[in-house]
């Protein structure tokens, strides 16, 4: 059963209890008696149990992380636009020895 955290608003005091998901949340101050009652949300807490974590895990089968290889093939896609430009365009003095003929 979860542990649930209670503040009153009105006097202040907080306390736990012991309910089940299924059970309605308390209202009544169990102090002052006022209707005054609100679940404090808690962080919950994390337990790692094991002897660790394999090196491969979150990564890639090459290792690298998904935004080195994203960047890698940016890189290689403006160098091949490049060299294929270079490649299809003429040289000046091709192009007017062309014409002139």
């Amino acid at each position: 059963m979860p542990v649930y955290t209670y503040r009153c608003e009105a006097c202040g005091i907080q306390f736990e209890r012991h309910q089940s998901f299924t059970d309605n949340p308390l209202k009544t101050c169990p102090e002052c008696r006022k209707k005054a009652l609100k679940k404090v949300i808690t962080p919950t807490k994390i337990i790692f149990k094991g002897s660790g974590f394999y090196a491969t895990d979150h990564k890639s089968a090459s290792g690298e992380t998904s935004s080195v290889k994203k960047a890698d093939k940016e890189e290689k896609k403006v160098e091949s636009k490049e060299s294929t430009s270079k490649e299809s365009k003429p040289a000046a003095s091709e192009t007017s020895k062309s014409s002139e003929k």
